[in-house]
């Protein structure tokens, strides 16, 4: 029986050295992993309501095209506006404007269409505002 013994010398900085890259290793793959996962994506798509952007919807009076315009970024609604506002539809419906920004300071407020409140002089201009903003909305919606 021959046996050829072979003496293998392992310096101790070498060990310590491959440990640690180990380690470093293992933490940079736990690290990708835990910010390119399945459930960081999740996360962000439901805070994400909508695709930022200016949306417009339309409101007939009389004859007269009114564009409702909502911008809009990922999670907020900012600014609710009327972009064709001329003098004879003012002169005509001087509530109009005044219906607009009581019912975009709502909207503000709450970020939300729901439990907006009407005032009592001019429910049904608020009403079709409130549809043509509703509009202007979903065409904003993430799918």
């Amino acid at each position: 029986m021959s046996s050829k013994t072979k003496i293998v010398v392992l310096h101790m900085k070498e060990i310590i050295y491959t440990a640690v890259f180990a380690v470093l290793g293992i933490l940079l793959i736990l690290l990708l992993l835990f910010m390119f996962g399945p459930g960081h994506k999740k996360e962000a798509s439901d805070t994400e309501k909508y695709m930022p952007g200016m949306y417009t919807s339309s409101i007939t009076l009389n004859n007269t095209d009114l564009e409702v315009e909502v911008t809009v970024d990922a999670s907020h609604i900012n600014s609710i506006r009327f972009i064709n506002l001329d003098e004879t539809v003012t002169t005509m419906y001087p509530l109009i404007q005044p219906a607009l920004e009581e019912i975009a300071d709502q909207i503000y407020q709450k970020q939300s269409l729901e439990d907006i409140q009407y005032s009592e002089e001019n429910p049904y201009t608020s009403q079709v505002i409130l549809e043509a903003v509703k509009t202007a909305l979903q065409k904003a919606q993430k799918k």
